[in-house]
């Protein structure tokens, strides 16, 4: 895989782990929240919809090279968030605090080195995450 798809994949999950997690601010406090949030207050499928994202951004991470153990530590992230999914409303607010996606972007991130970020940084696409 070149490095331009590697920068192209990893700017469309950062994205969509920002959409998930941490898109807009809720006011008077320093939270932020995102889709995922707004999923899991749909009756049934909402929560298999957030998991299904979530796993998503795993499938990716590994499709970009990223090692079993991360890979594993990932999966663990997504089965945490789905886990506490299981309850009414304690998914809504442990999604707001532990945004899953946003932490495997993360490791993601620091899988694949720094060379990859370094070239963002430079480039300026972590500006505009």
């Amino acid at each position: 895989m070149s490095v331009a798809e590697l920068r192209m994949r990893l700017e469309r999950i950062r994205r969509l782990a920002w959409f998930l997690n941490a898109a807009s601010r809720i006011p008077g406090l320093r939270l932020r929240v995102g889709l995922d949030t707004l999923l899991g207050i749909l009756p049934g499928g909402g929560a298999l919809i957030g998991t299904a994202l979530s796993l998503y951004i795993v499938w990716e991470g590994r499709r970009m090279g990223v090692d079993r153990q991360t890979v594993q530590r990932m999966l663990g992230n997504v089965a945490i968030e789905a886990v506490v999914g299981l309850v009414p409303l304690a998914r809504d607010l442990f999604d707001t605090v532990f945004k899953a996606d946003l932490r495997n972007i993360a490791l993601i991130e620091a899988a694949l080195g720094g060379s990859v970020i370094q070239q963002d940084l430079a480039d300026g696409f972590l500006d505009a995450v």
